[in-house]
């Protein structure tokens, strides 16, 4: 991911989002100044409440196999 230039759509950033702080168990509030970035973020954040730290691993690599490499 690092080496990743092009831009990512809004939605596959968020998605990431929630599955790297499910899976590092970081559940502080988003840091963003700006508050509607922080509502998406917090969203992001409910919509995956459910998974595991495990689940979320998978489901970050998973999304980066098919949408960054698989591109």
């Amino acid at each position: 991911m690092n080496n990743y230039t092009e831009p990512m759509p809004a939605d596959l950033l968020l998605k990431l989002y929630a599955y790297y702080k499910i899976a590092n168990k970081n559940y502080d509030n988003p840091g963003s100044s700006t508050p509607l970035i922080n509502a998406f973020k917090a969203n992001a954040l409910i919509q995956a409440n459910n998974m595991s730290r495990v689940d979320a691993m998978k489901a970050y690599v998973k999304l980066v196999r098919i949408e960054v490499i698989g591109k």
